[in-house]
C-alpha cells in the first residue's frame, strides 16, 4: 500500500514538474508599420487578411496591445530587452548606426538560450551593427544579432529604404565579391554614381521626401552605396527570400525547442510587392504588401502544421508601431486608400503620441492551449521577456517588464495598470483608461506624412473609456486627475530623464 502511494506521489510530482518546465516553440512575427485597423479581424478597416485572422480568431486578439514606441528601432529595443527605450540614449531611429543593445544586456533570445532553446532571427533587424564607428561590410560584422543571443541570423541591416541593400547572414554579407567591396555613406558623397536627385529618368518609384540618393533596382534610397553588385537584393523577391530562409532555419532546429524572431519588412516603404500580389488589394502597393505579408504568415502557419509542431508552438503577431501612408515615396497609398482606415478608430499614426502611434495589432496563439478570446487587457511588447521567462520557469526578469504570462497564454489574469509610451524622444503616460500627454512646444502636425503628433503647449488628458479617438481634452475639467498622473509619470521617468527630455526638445 505504501509503495503504491509513493508511486502515485512520484507520478504526481513528475507531472507537476513537467508542466512547470514546458518548452513550447515560439515564433514571434513582427510586422513593420502595420496599423491597428490593417488586420481585418479587428473589424475596423476594409482590407482582408485571412491568414492573420485565422490566427487571431483561434487565439487572443488584444484590443489594448502596445508597442513601446511610435517608431521602429526603439520598439525593437524594448521588445528584445524588456526595457523602456527612453532609458537608452542610443535607442533612436537608426541609419547605418552601431548596435544599440549592450552585449552584456539581457535579451529575449539570451533568456531562451539559457533555457535550452535554439534561437534565430530572419528579416529586418534595425538595431544597429558593429561598434565604435562606421560598419565595414566587407568582413565579419560584429557585434550584431549573434552577439546578443541569436544562434542564427539572416537579416537586412536597417530598412528596405536604406543602404546597404544586401542580406547579412551570421555577420557576413551574402554573395559579396571581395573584388567589388561595399562602400556606404549617409553624407554627400554620391561616388559619382546615379542618384534620385540627379537621375529621375532612372527611377521606377518616385521619391516624395528624404529618399533621393542611391538608386537600386530603380528605387532611390536613404544614403549612398558603391560596390557589392552581386550581393544586392531583389526588392520584389524579399518576402519570398525571408519566408524561405525562415523555413530553412526551422528545418535545422524543428526537433528541438526553438525561438524564431520572424521580422517582416511589410508594409514599410518602399512597398515593392512581388508581381503575384500586385493589384490584389485594390489599394495600391501598401495594400498589396499587406496581402503579401498575410500570405507569408499563412506559409509559416502551414509549415508548422505540416511538420507536426503547430500544437507545441506559440505564435505571436504584432507590429513595431502604427501606420503611415506617404512615408517618402509616391506609391498611391493615399490616393487608393478608399474606405480603408489603417489606424482604425484611433488618432495619429507612426511618429505620434496619440494612440495610433503605439497601439497596434497584438495576437497570441497556442493551438489547444489558448482559448479564442478578445481581450481588453493592456499588454505591451516590453512584457515578452518577463512573461516567457515565467512560462518557462526561468528567474530572469527585466526592470520595466511585467509578467503577463497568464494574460498572454492562459486566458486569465490582469494586464498592466500603467505604461509610458514614446515617440521620437517624447513620452506620454497611460494609467488604466486615462492618457496624459505632457506639453511639447513642437509642431502639432508632421506635414510630410500628414500625421498629428500629439504635441501641444498644454497638457492633454483623455479618457479612453468613452473617447478612444481622443477628441475631448479633459485636462481643464479634471485637474486633480491630471495632477495625480503628472506626479506618477515624473516618478517613473525620474528627474534626470525629465530634465534631459526638456533640454532635448527645446
Amino acid at each position: 500500500m505504501k509503495a503504491k502511494f509513493l508511486l502515485l506521489l512520484f507520478t504526481f510530482l513528475l507531472s507537476c514538474n513537467s508542466e512547470k518546465n514546458i518548452q513550447p516553440n515560439v515564433v514571434l512575427i513582427y510586422l513593420d508599420d502595420l496599423g491597428y485597423g490593417d488586420v481585418s479581424s479587428y473589424e475596423l478597416g476594409t482590407l482582408e487578411t485571412p491568414n492573420m485572422d485565422k490566427i487571431a480568431n483561434g487565439g487572443i486578439r488584444f484590443t489594448n496591445g502596445y508597442a513601446s514606441s511610435a517608431t521602429c528601432s526603439p520598439s525593437r529595443y524594448a521588445l528584445m530587452t524588456g526595457t523602456y527605450p527612453w532609458r537608452n540614449k542610443k535607442a533612436k531611429i537608426i541609419t547605418g548606426g552601431n548596435l544599440i543593445i549592450d552585449e552584456n544586456e539581457m535579451t529575449l533570445p539570451k533568456m531562451f538560450k539559457s533555457m535550452g532553446y535554439e534561437t534565430g532571427v530572419v528579416g529586418k533587424w534595425h538595431l544597429g551593427l558593429g561598434k565604435d564607428g562606421p560598419v565595414n561590410y566587407n568582413s565579419l560584422i560584429s557585434p550584431g544579432p549573434n552577439e546578443v543571443g541569436f544562434d542564427h541570423s539572416y537579416i537586412m541591416a536597417d530598412t528596405q529604404d536604406r543602404v546597404p541593400t544586401v542580406y547579412i547572414e551570421n555577420g557576413n554579407v551574402v554573395n559579396l565579391d571581395q573584388n567589388d567591396p561595399i562602400e556606404i555613406n549617409f553624407g554627400n558623397d554620391d561616388y559619382g554614381l546615379p542618384s534620385g536627385t540627379k537621375n529621375p529618368e532612372l527611377l521606377t518609384m518616385k521619391w516624395h521626401h528624404g529618399h533621393n540618393k542611391a538608386i537600386v533596382n530603380g528605387v532611390p534610397r536613404i544614403g549612398y552605396m558603391k560596390g557589392g553588385e552581386k550581393a544586392k537584393w531583389s526588392d520584389i523577391d524579399m518576402a519570398d527570400e525571408f519566408i524561405n530562409k525562415a523555413k530553412e532555419y526551422l528545418d535545422t532546429v524543428k526537433d528541438k525547442p526553438f525561438f524564431l524572431f520572424y521580422s517582416l519588412q511589410q508594409p514599410h516603404v518602399p512597398r515593392t510587392p512581388h508581381p503575384r500580389f500586385v493589384g490584389t488589394s485594390g489599394m495600391g502597393p501598401r495594400g498589396d504588401v499587406i496581402k503579401e505579408a498575410d500570405w507569408c504568415i499563412g506559409e509559416m502557419y502551414n509549415y508548422l502544421e505540416e511538420n507536426g509542431i503547430l500544437e507545441n508552438t506559440i505564435i505571436i503577431i504584432s507590429s513595431d508601431n502604427g501606420p503611415v501612408l506617404n512615408d517618402g515615396y509616391y506609391d498611391d497609398a493615399v490616393e487608393k486608400l478608399g474606405d480603408h482606415t489603417p489606424a482604425g478608430n484611433l488618432r495619429g499614426g507612426k511618429y505620434s503620441l496619440y494612440e495610433a502611434g503605439t497601439r497596434v495589432p497584438f495576437i497570441t496563439y497556442w493551438k489547444g492551449k489558448i482559448k479564442p478570446q478578445v481581450s481588453d487587457e493592456v499588454v505591451t511588447q516590453i512584457d515578452f521577456l518577463n512573461s516567457f521567462s515565467s512560462l518557462l520557469g526561468s528567474n530572469i526578469k527585466s526592470n520595466d517588464g511585467v509578467d503577463l504570462s497568464s494574460v498572454f497564454f492562459e486566458n486569465t489574469g490582469k494586464g498592466r495598470d500603467e505604461l509610458v509610451i514614446e515617440a521620437t524622444s517624447r513620452t506620454a503616460f497611460r494609467q488604466n483608461n486615462w492618457v496624459m500627454i505632457p506639453p511639447y512646444n513642437l509642431p502639432a502636425l508632421n506635414p510630410r506624412v500628414n500625421i498629428e503628433l500629439g504635441n501641444s503647449k498644454d497638457y492633454l488628458l483623455f479618457n479612453l473609456d468613452n473617447d478612444i479617438s481622443q477628441q475631448n481634452d479633459l485636462s481643464k475639467t479634471n485637474p486633480d486627475k491630471l495632477n495625480d498622473m503628472i506626479i506618477r509619470y515624473e516618478e517613473i521617468l525620474g528627474k534626470d530623464k525629465k530634465e534631459a527630455e526638456k533640454l532635448e526638445l527645446e
